[in-house]
């Protein structure tokens, strides 16, 4: 593993979760691999569980890490190439990747979609330029469409709890008060396709996503059918691919209750974190002894630590 962006940079995914789950059960086991390594974790966004569970994955590894706040701690970067600086850009990415490579040996990236130009946004321009003039290996923290490193925790989760071989997997649009990135789903689906989940994703029509991450799965649009015998039900809020940043309206009741629970095969209950309470899931489902929420959660250390492993095992 050279980097770590989506399902596609890992050769076994579904060794990948058993390596994770296995690291889970001593987690300090290789606590002087990464001794004299440096992570950098760098972040454009705001971050609580991505933030401090990579920095306990890489201590748990033995590594130092440096933190970088790029809005508030950082000169203002370009990112397009030949770019005439004469504006309110200070430093060019190819500048500041050189320079953060000879302080890490390993770099994270955090970023996510302005939610305003659907091809700007899907280019992947901060995390591919990060990649292009970096000379360390990048794991993506999240970017603008896809959140591995989430889904790898989600999948761990899954298998931990589940004793079915193909569990039936049930990806609900949720309600919000605002538009909504589609990263998580979008690696939710990809995972759960390259584990060969039985995969559903549901949605009101116009919160479609991209093909490029759906094509393969089972798409419904009737909540209450996808639910019925689901085994998990991962619930999140995305906004409009087609409408690009948009949230067409939605007549019918989205919020999961227990008229909508019961149809399923008791099923466990997810969600990626920050949750909305009572506006995407209520508190009586995110309380329930159902809820995997914490699990999801405390996975997101050895999900990272399992990737940051690999990288160190295989580049240094």
């Amino acid at each position: 593993m050279k980097k770590f962006t989506s399902v596609i940079d890992v050769n076994d995914p579904a060794q990948l979760v058993y390596d994770a789950l296995s690291l889970k059960l001593n987690p300090l086991k290789n606590n002087e691999l990464g001794k004299n390594k440096t992570l950098g974790l760098i972040f454009f966004n705001a971050s609580l569980r991505t933030r401090l569970s990579t920095q306990k994955a890489a201590f748990n590894l033995g590594m130092n890490v440096i933190v970088l706040n790029v809005e508030k701690e950082a000169w203002a970067l370009e990112f397009k190439d030949g770019a005439i600086m004469n504006g309110s850009t200070v430093e060019h990415i190819q500048d500041a990747a050189m320079a953060i490579s000879t302080y890490c040996d390993i770099l994270g990236i955090r970023c996510f979609p302005g939610l305003k130009n659907k091809a700007e946004d899907y280019e992947e321009i901060i995390l591919n330029q990060f990649i292009k003039y970096c000379t360390v290996p990048v794991i993506s923290l999240e970017s603008a469409t896809l959140h591995p490193l989430q889904s790898l925790a989600d999948m761990m989760t899954i298998r931990e709890v589940t004793k079915r071989s193909k569990p039936k997997v049930v990806l609900t649009w949720a309600p919000h008060i605002k538009p909504c990135p589609q990263a998580v789903a979008n690696s939710f689906m990809q995972w759960n396709l390259a584990l060969g989940h039985d995969f559903t994703i549901v949605q009101p029509p116009g919160y479609e996503l991209s093909e490029e991450f759906s094509q393969g799965c089972h798409v419904m649009y009737d909540q209450d059918k996808a639910l019925q015998g689901a085994d998990f039900v991962y619930v999140k809020n995305w906004s409009s691919f087609q409408q690009y940043g948009l949230m067409p309206d939605v007549k019918d009741n989205w919020l999961l209750d227990k008229s909508k629970i019961k149809v399923t095969n008791d099923a466990k209950i997810m969600h990626c974190l920050p949750v909305r309470r009572n506006v995407e899931l209520p508190d009586f489902i995110l309380n329930s002894e159902n809820s995997l929420i914490s699990l999801q959660a405390e996975n997101r250390v050895y999900a990272a630590q399992i990737v940051l492993k690999n990288l160190l095992s295989n580049n240094f």
